[in-house]
C-alpha cells in the first residue's frame, strides 16, 4: 500500500501599507508559502483551494491550476517557496485551504492549509 508524501506547508504574511487604501476598505496582504516535501518521493502540485474570510464574515472561494502560474515539481527532501497578495475589504482576515497533489507513483491527495491570519500591526493582540 502506498502511504500518502509526508508535506508541510507554512506561511508567513504581511500587511502591504503602500498598497492599501483603508478609508475605501482596501487592505492589501501578501503571504508568503514554503512548502517541504519531507517524504521520499517526488510531487506536483495540481491544484489549490483557498477560503478567506474578513472581519465581516464575507467569504471568498478560489480555486484554480497550481501556484502562481506555475504546477511546481517539489522533489523529495526539497522545498519550493512562492510569495502572492490578496485583498480584504476590512484590517483583519483569515485564509485557508489545501493544495492537490499527485505524487511519482499516481497517487493524487489534498494537503491541508491551516488557517493563518491577516492582520494590520496592532490590531490583533
Amino acid at each position: 500500500m502506498t502511504s500518502i508524501p509526508r508535506i508541510t506547508v507554512s506561511v508567513i504574511t504581511k500587511y502591504l501599507e503602500k498598497q492599501s487604501i483603508p478609508n475605501e476598505d482596501r487592505y492589501a496582504f501578501a503571504y508568503h508559502v514554503t512548502i517541504e516535501n519531507m517524504s521520499s518521493v517526488s510531487t506536483k502540485l495540481l491544484t489549490r483551494h483557498w477560503i478567506i474570510i474578513d472581519a465581516d464574515q464575507e467569504r471568498e472561494e478560489i480555486h484554480g491550476n497550481g501556484v502562481i502560474g506555475e504546477q511546481p515539481i517539489i522533489s523529495a527532501g526539497v522545498s519550493y517557496e512562492y510569495t502572492s497578495g490578496v485583498i480584504l475589504k476590512t484590517a483583519v482576515g483569515t485564509m485557508e485551504g489545501s493544495y492537490q497533489m499527485i505524487d511519482e507513483n499516481g497517487l493524487t491527495f489534498d494537503i491541508p492549509i491551516e488557517p493563518f491570519l491577516l492582520s494590520i500591526p496592532n490590531a490583533v493582540h
